[in-house]
């Protein structure tokens, strides 16, 4: 006889005796008195018959595994279950052994159901009273968790595992089938990786992790005899605690007994495993941001979980996302620079604890922090989100986080974000728009002039305060008109980009954002990362005003709410020559099969603004952070002109700093790396109480910069195809000196400018109330604001006329030789210049 027809008389008898076996059970749960009836034994092969022919066997919940972007450092573990599937091979025959000593010792003999063994625990169990004995055999185990694992219903779960007839009915009915269909290897695999071992632990790898800290293949025969007992009672023994031990200690010996009756140990062997230490090394496995290997490393985690949640790739709602992320196994290379997030972490510690870096009192509002977050130009991979917090949700019976900082949340008993803290500070969303980022913004009017055509070099005469186009109610006013000033109430005098960006003068970018016109502005934005969104809590927000942008000139000084990363990926715009590319967490995902997902490796990536105009706005932006000119245009004085010395690679950048210095920013770009830092309180946008600094934000930034590209080329950023966006195409003002203003508004009209009149009078020998110049003089972009001066009579002549380097056009910024207002010829020309002018 062939060994199939024989395998097949055999299942063939089992099928029988079992179909009979069961209607014996049935009968005897629902007629003890006749449970050897016919009537029995029909009814329960007829509930057999109708069970299906084979188990479709689902794979078991897997831990997903979330590494740095070195695919070697372990940021977090996440899981439903922990449990990690290993093939057979690299389960030691000894862990084999220990499990069939332990649960199934004729495992090998039968086909997947111990029909004597049944009827053996039937007969003892009647006699008992009670259930003693349930006969299962490992294959009928495997097929209890198999179901359980391919249930649709907390129903299904509950029928899967209930001790009842019906259901002992279903396994070994399933058991027989499963036995054919897999085979024996197959089965004691899909166990070994299914049973739960306590403590958290699924399967053989996680037991072997979180009892043992070690990979299954390093087991002793008493490590894998104590596993193997731990199955039978999975709860009895605490691995933090230890409670429970000397159990558990018990029933190793036990399996180590059973072991030596299978022939797996000799008797010598089983005694000197006895008498082996229990070390119980490990613990139980981390799960999830809040339990990241290093705290610090919790915002970035959630930030990618966040992100993961939003991928339709993944499922089609939220929540079938996160159970994708957490059972099925995926291996996960994020982007996570272990070097860019650890200098962030240690710059940020020593700039808040560093006394000798700040004025006046030592820093002591705990609520204040500095968030910093990095991203890579040309691929929007996220390199770090750093701040002075715990990722960490505060205990509810122990707080540590104290009363909310704004003095109306702390009244209604709100809490604190410090120290612990699971908002997305650095990366935000809905919920956490951002914070005020100060005079960074400008970079967007800076961008949006250069797309309409006006070149770095345009000049425009700064003053102290500009009256804007801009109608307002409130401050600061001059005659119904918002009308802004500068720090310290300074007059810069003619400014381009490259000094009015350096020096961060505000009415430089005021009238050059009416000049572009405010939607040009807020659509650079937009293209560049910026997000306003709408808050139902205030009748007029960011995203009311982004919709009505011509009205909103204060976006330019920095009045909308932005978070880090926003900034930081706006500037690795312009460094990657205009390309945004969309933030994003991963370099690669790879499924339980060891198959690479194409959304893991692919970045959402578009030409935001072209490579000139990028290239022309970031050769602006290196005046700033104290870096040269590729045009040699920087004029000395920044706003952080430190930067360069510190980092020593190429750098663009921007400072900010917010009305009574609420928020004070600092964002740096290089070619390889972007990073933007904030120092405000993310609980009090609007904080009173005190001022942030430059003392801590700049040096938080810049030595976390410096330690992030220690290693890496410098890269020199490059100059526009063409002088196009650079000196551009300058036209002649015409003169309008000592001629009557509303003359001298029509023939700078006439010439194609926008026309200013400025608000206070200069010293000038032409009748009081006339035209006493313009500023700027020279040349200028068609369609540029000039500002006509108005003459006191009361002037006299310059020593020096204006000229380049003095100011007038063709010097290097005009700015810091001219600060004042323009001064006309001397007297005695004053009636030559006249016949000429008439």
């Amino acid at each position: 006889m062939r060994k199939s027809d024989h395998n097949l008389l055999v299942n063939a008898a089992s099928l029988l005796i079992c179909g009979l076996l069961a209607g014996v059970v049935v009968a005897a749960a629902a007629f003890p008195a006749v449970a050897l009836s016919g009537l029995a034994t029909k009814a329960g092969s007829e509930a057999f018959g109708q069970l299906p022919d084979e188990l479709t066997v689902k794979t078991s919940p897997q831990i997903s595994y979330l590494y740095a972007s070195d695919n070697k450092t372990l940021i977090a573990t996440m899981y439903d279950e922990n449990r990690r599937d290993l093939p057979l091979a690299e389960i030691p025959k000894v862990m084999q052994d220990a499990i069939i000593a332990a649960e199934d010792q004729k495992f090998y003999e039968h086909n997947g159901v111990d029909v004597m063994g049944i009827a053996r625990a039937f007969i003892n169990n009647k006699a008992a009273g009670e259930v003693e004995q349930g006969a299962s055999t490992l294959t009928m185990q495997f097929v209890r968790l198999s179901i359980s694992y391919s249930a649709n219903t907390a129903q299904e779960v509950v029928d899967a595992t209930e001790d009842t007839t019906k259901r002992k009915v279903r396994e070994m009915r399933y058991a027989l089938a499963i036995e054919q269909k897999m085979g024996k290897e197959k089965i004691l695999e899909g166990y070994l990786n299914t049973a739960y071992f306590g403590n958290r632990a699924y399967g053989i790898f996680a037991a072997a992790s979180v009892y043992f800290g070690k990979e299954p293949k390093d087991l002793t025969a008493a490590e894998a005899a104590f596993l193997a007992a731990l199955v039978k009672f999975p709860g009895d023994f605490n691995v933090e605690t230890g409670k429970g031990k000397q159990e558990a200690i018990g029933r190793r010996d036990y399996v180590l007994d059973e072991m030596v009756q299978t022939g797996a140990l000799t008797p010598d062997a089983a005694a000197k495993s006895k008498a082996e230490e229990l070390k119980i090394t490990g613990k139980i496995t981390p799960n999830g941001c809040v339990q990241a290997v290093n705290n610090s490393w919790g915002f970035f985690c959630d930030f990618f979980q966040r992100w993961w949640n939003e991928q339709e790739q993944f499922g089609a709602t939220t929540f079938d996302r996160e159970r994708a992320l957490k059972s099925g196994g995926f291996r996960i290379q994020t982007s996570l620079d272990v070097q860019t997030q650890n200098a962030m972490r240690a710059s940020i510690t020593s700039a808040l604890s560093s006394k000798n870096k700040r004025t006046g009192s030592d820093w002591k509002w705990k609520s204040d922090a500095v968030m910093l977050a990095a991203i890579e130009p040309g691929t929007g991979r996220v390199r770090g989100l750093a701040t002075n917090r715990n990722f960490k949700i505060d205990s509810k019976t122990k707080p540590q986080n104290g009363p909310a900082s704004n003095p109306a949340l702390a009244h209604k008993g709100y809490k604190g974000s410090y120290p612990n803290t699971t908002n997305p500070l650095m990366s935000g969303g809905p919920d956490i728009a951002g914070y005020q980022a100060g005079s960074v913004m400008k970079i967007f009017t800076l961008v949006a002039a250069l797309e309409a055509g006006f070149p770095l070099a345009t000049p425009i005469q700064t003053t102290a305060p500009y009256v804007s186009h801009m109608k307002i109610d409130g401050d600061p006013n001059c005659g119904g008109y918002w009308c802004p000033n500068n720090s310290g109430n300074k007059d810069w005098g003619q400014q381009n980009m490259w000094t009015g960006f350096g020096h961060s003068v505000n009415t430089y970018f005021v009238p050059l954002f009416e000049m572009v016109g405010g939607a040009k502005v807020i659509d650079v934005a937009k293209r560049l990362g910026l997000t306003f969104y709408d808050n139902p809590n205030q009748k007029i927000d960011d995203f009311y005003h982004s919709q009505h942008p011509d009205d909103w000139g204060p976006f330019t000084l920095g009045a909308s709410d932005q978070t880090p990363l926003q900034i930081a990926n706006a500037f690795a715009t312009l460094a990657a020559d205009g390309k945004y590319c969309a933030p994003i967490p991963v370099e690669s995902i790879t499924n339980s099969k060891g198959e690479k997902l194409e959304i893991g490796s692919q970045t959402n990536c578009k030409q935001g603004v072209s490579t000139d105009v990028a290239r022309a706005a970031i050769d602006a932006a290196r005046c700033p952070v104290g870096d040269s000119s590729l045009y040699g245009r920087c004029d000395g004085a920044t706003t952080a002109g430190d930067s360069n010395d510190i980092i020593k690679h190429p750098i663009a950048g921007k400072t900010g700093t917010t009305d009574n210095s609420k928020s004070v920013t600092l964002t740096i770009t290089t070619k390889q790396l972007a990073m933007s830092g904030f120092f405000t309180d993310p609980d009090w946008a609007q904080v009173s109480t005190h001022k942030m600094s430059h003392n801590i934000i700049n040096p938080a930034v810049q030595n976390a910069m410096r330690d992030a590209m220690k290693g890496k080329e410098s890269i020199q950023f490059r100059k526009p195809s063409s002088n196009k966006l650079v000196t551009g195409n300058l036209i002649n003002i015409p003169p309008v000196t000592c001629k009557p203003i509303p003359e001298a508004k029509s023939i700078l009209r006439g010439a194609g400018f926008d026309v200013s009149v400025a608000t206070k009078e200069i010293a000038s020998p032409c009748p009081k109330g006339t035209a006493a110049g313009t500023g700027p003089t020279g040349k200028t972009v068609r369609g540029a604001i000039v500002i006509i001066n108005v003459s006191d009579g009361k002037g006299v002549a310059p020593s020096t006329p204006p000229g380049p380097g003095n100011g007038g056009p063709g010097g290097n910024g005009g700015g810091n030789n001219h600060r004042g207002p323009i001064i006309p010829p001397p007297a005695n020309l004053v009636t030559g210049l006249r016949k000429l002018l008439e």
